[in-house]
């Protein structure tokens, strides 16, 4: 075989496996783990057995896939437009990850609630993917991805709080949110955003090194309050 055909060979080996991991999201949102076999897995994917084994192994090394998959698109799109100004990739950062938490709900919430009994391998793959996530928010921040000890425990409380506002959000019922309904993504990005203009604060006091990145003009108007009217971010 020639380098031509080795190559197409892969390329064609690796859309099959990005199709059966596409299938893969899907099944494991509408299904429980224990619920699928690999049978179940090979008939909605319309292919043998044993291709879903050539590329996974097993039912986890599938699972695990599909896990991989998921965080590789949360922060993709959560760090990507690296080219903006600091203030301008916080906002944006933060609006992707709640735009992938809202489209992919079930991968999000296997994400940061570690998987299915608090899978090892999975909660290592959330580890990884939060220290991505404040390496990001500290460059946009501060123009470097490690900051001192203090200042990336105050990031870390942050980050938590966004994992369980987002869990809660994703959750709640679709409808207006004058009427107990969920409140839309921007007011969300909104209220995060000024919650970790607060936590820049804190650290600026803490951490003189670290003062807090000046507001962006997509900052001036943040969240609207129960009015509809913007509050301006201080």
């Amino acid at each position: 075989m020639n380098n031509s055909q080795q190559r197409g060979k892969t390329g064609r080996s690796q859309v099959r496996r990005a199709e059966l991991i596409a299938i893969g999201r899907k099944l494991f949102a509408e299904t429980s783990y224990d619920a699928l076999s690999m049978d179940d897995i090979a008939q909605h994917a319309g292919v043998a057995k044993g291709l879903v084994y050539y590329y996974f192994k097993s039912k986890r090394g599938y699972y695990l896939a599909v896990v991989e998959d998921s965080v590789a698109q949360l922060v993709a799109r959560a760090t990507g437009e690296p080219e903006l100004p600091g203030a301008q990739r916080l906002r944006r950062t933060v609006d992707g990850y709640l735009h992938y938490a809202e489209h992919h709900r079930a991968a999000y919430r296997t994400i940061v609630t570690g998987g299915v009994g608090s899978d090892a391998e999975v909660l290592a793959i959330r580890d990884a993917v939060r220290e991505e996530l404040l390496a990001a928010i500290a460059e946009g921040a501060y123009g470097r991805r490690t900051v001192p000890p203090l200042a990336r425990l105050a990031l870390v409380g942050w980050l938590s709080g966004v994992e369980g506002t987002t869990l809660d959000w994703t959750g709640s019922p679709e409808g207006e949110a004058g009427d107990g309904g969920r409140p839309d993504r921007s007011a969300v990005a909104g209220l995060l955003v000024r919650q970790l203009r607060a936590t820049f604060t804190v650290i600026e006091g803490l951490v003189p090194e670290c003062p807090a990145p000046p507001v962006s003009p997509e900052e001036a108007s943040s969240a609207p309050d129960d009015h509809g009217n913007p509050v301006p971010v201080t």
